[in-house]
């Protein structure tokens, strides 16, 4: 709903169509403009309740028979909608902030990685400004060391001072397949344009949307990765 309690468009829509939330039309929104999501991807959403992403995936995966595979993780039990998702789909509560990539790793198919990682993880909002949005900063790091791992280290000049050994370890790998793509939800700070910098020799192009879905009273923001770079 909106800031004034009355259903808006989007909700309204959400409730005509079967998603479990408004939040959906974002994904469907990124999903139209740069296609991530294809037949017999494997997909990772981390903060996925209450399941409106996990509904966009699987709808975008196509048909049950083109394969591909949807893997929800949140802190809070999330149960799989009923609608617009199918066997595919599975969920996993966990804190994203505690388990280790070889964890990841696991859950995805045959072990080798996801095609896509969806991050619409958000901080408990305060109400403080800086705060919430160092939160978000934070949880978007999260999601970006799970997806591209030591690569992120060797990149970012500003997390490391100059003679300083490498604290990561050589087998950091991360669970984004080579040429695979993220998406990174944040709150708009002055941070946001440093891990966009971090990103930009990870990926063949990074860019920033702002869903129409998105309340006016929000400072969400999306950075779109496409195509990671073979390490």
């Amino acid at each position: 709903m909106s800031g004034g309690g009355a259903p808006d468009f989007f909700y309204r829509e959400a409730q005509r169509l079967g998603y479990v939330a408004r939040s959906a039309f974002k994904l469907l929104q990124i999903q139209n403009q740069y296609k991530l999501i294809k037949p017999g991807f494997s997909v990772l959403d981390l903060g996925c309740a209450p399941g409106a992403w996990l509904q966009v995936a699987c709808q975008s995966l196509g048909p049950l028979k083109n394969g591909g595979a949807v893997v929800g993780i949140d802190v809070k039990k999330v149960k799989v909608p009923s609608l617009h998702c199918d066997a595919r789909v599975q969920t996993i509560s966990a804190d994203v902030m505690k388990l280790s990539k070889p964890q990841v790793m696991e859950l995805s198919p045959k072990e080798k990685g996801f095609s896509v990682i969806l991050s619409d993880m958000c901080p408990s909002v305060s109400g403080i400004s800086t705060r919430d949005a160092a939160l978000s900063f934070e949880l978007g790091m999260r999601a970006l060391d799970l997806a591209v791992g030591r690569a992120m280290n060797v990149s970012n000049d500003n997390f490391q001072n100059e003679g300083e050994s490498c604290p990561c370890s050589p087998y950091d790998k991360g669970v984004l397949l080579s040429r695979g793509h993220l998406v990174i939800k944040l709150l708009e700070s002055e941070d946001t344009k440093e891990l966009s910098q971090i990103c930009k020799p990870l990926f063949k192009k990074s860019t920033w949307l702002r869903p129409k879905a998105t309340r006016s009273s929000s400072r969400e923001i999306y950075l779109i990765c496409q195509d990671l770079k073979s390490q």
